[in-house]
C-alpha cells in the first residue's frame, strides 16, 4: 500500500514538474540566455521533465508487479 502511494504521488506531481519547466523557460527568455540558445534551453528543461515521466513509467510498472507476485502467492 506504501508503494501505491508513492506512485499516485508522483502521477500527481507529473504536472507541476511540466509546468516548471515551462515557468524556468519563461524566465531564461526574460534576459538570463541569449536568443540562440532559447531551443537547447527548451531542450534541455523537456529532457529533464520527461526524466520524471520515465520514473513514473517505471514505478507503475514495479507497482503492477508487485501486485501480481502478491496474487501469485495468494493462489
Amino acid at each position: 500500500m506504501l508503494y501505491l502511494a508513492v506512485v499516485l504521488f508522483q502521477v500527481i506531481t507529473l504536472p507541476v514538474e511540466f509546468n516548471a519547466s515551462k515557468r524556468a523557460l519563461y524566465q531564461l527568455e526574460n534576459g538570463i540566455i541569449f536568443k540562440d540558445e532559447v531551443k537547447a534551453s527548451k531542450d534541455v528543461l523537456t529532457a529533464a521533465a520527461l526524466t520524471y515521466v520515465a520514473a513514473t513509467l517505471v514505478a507503475i510498472g514495479q507497482l503492477l508487479r508487485l501486485l501480481s507476485i502478491s496474487n501469485r502467492n495468494r493462489d
